[in-house]
């Protein structure tokens, strides 16, 4: 049975407006289309997850949505209602945030400062004619939002000092102290240990539990089935399918990421190999942003 034609393809329930809807957006960089009519939407406190392979369009799709870079044609809605993001900044004050795969930390500060980089609190010192940075509120602040992810870390811990999964958890922390309502997270286990994907898992059930909607652009297709809700997959700058979990296997989306359809797909029962289920890295730079922005990561958009 193809799943691939549009009228088949799982959308999420209309009884509410999405959190954030991307409409028929398009985006090229000299003579390469990047996205073409992509559409996807992410409802409140719902994990999407965003496959495909490299050069699929992940990356961006989702600097559209964090305002690095402006689409050629679409829109953008945030709750039913059509906005623009033209900077990153603008996406942040709509509570949009962006966790990257290298997470963007400075080593040498200490937790809370990475926490309020370029967003510190600060108080008067003899009346508003002096104003100093506020470092008690910071760690006062840095412990709640960490707490909320149920992840101990000293806020006056050096980075440099700290695994991967408690740098991932002071970035999603980043992110909460400035009531993000939705956080996006590129590759999140790229730079995890085994042991540290459990902790991711349960981290992103707890910003759902929290009413926090989740982006996940991953190259695993196992951590994608473990954790989201929906997924959509994307080939060659357009979405392919969307579907929601147990509505197909991970071997018709690892043929669907391949073939970008599924109406030639034959299930031998087989399975596929492990690795087959790592598809393709958004950790080596998209074709497009080379073009776009010569000498840069996607880590760097900040």
């Amino acid at each position: 049975m193809a799943l691939t034609n549009e009228d088949e393809m799982t959308e999420a329930p209309p009884a509410t407006p999405p959190l954030v809807a991307l409409k028929d957006i398009h985006k090229t960089f000299g003579a390469v289309s990047a996205l073409r009519g992509v559409s996807i939407d992410v409802q409140p406190g719902e994990t999407f997850a965003l496959l495909g392979d490299n050069a699929a369009g992940k990356s961006t799709l989702m600097k559209v949505l964090t305002g690095v870079y402006q689409p050629d044609r679409g829109s953008i809605e945030l709750d039913g209602k059509a906005t623009e993001f033209p900077t990153p900044s603008a996406s942040r004050d709509q509570g949009v945030e962006m966790v990257y795969q290298d997470f963007a930390l400075a080593d040498n500060l200490d937790v809370r400062s990475n926490i309020f980089l370029g967003r510190e609190p600060q108080k008067n010192i003899l009346g508003p004619l002096l104003r100093i940075i506020d470092r008690k509120k910071m760690e006062l602040e840095t412990k709640r939002v960490l707490e909320r992810l149920d992840i101990p870390i000293n806020p006056r811990l050096k980075v440099k000092r700290l695994s991967g999964g408690q740098r991932q958890a002071v970035a999603i922390g980043r992110a909460l102290a400035f009531d993000a309502r939705l956080i996006i997270m590129d590759e999140p286990t790229a730079n995890l240990s085994v042991a540290k994907v459990d902790k991711l898992i349960e981290v992103t059930q707890r910003l759902k539990d929290l009413g926090i909607a989740v982006i996940i652009i991953t190259h695993r297709l196992d951590e994608a089935f473990a954790v989201a809700d929906r997924f959509a997959v994307m080939r060659q700058g357009q979405v392919v399918g969307r579907f929601r979990v147990g509505e197909v296997t991970e071997a018709q989306v690892a043929h669907l990421i391949s073939h970008g359809t599924l109406d030639d797909y034959i299930d031998d029962g087989a399975g596929i190999p492990e690795e087959r289920r790592k598809i393709g890295s958004t950790s080596s730079m998209d074709v497009v942003d080379a073009l776009a922005t010569p000498g840069t990561t996607n880590g760097s958009h900040s």
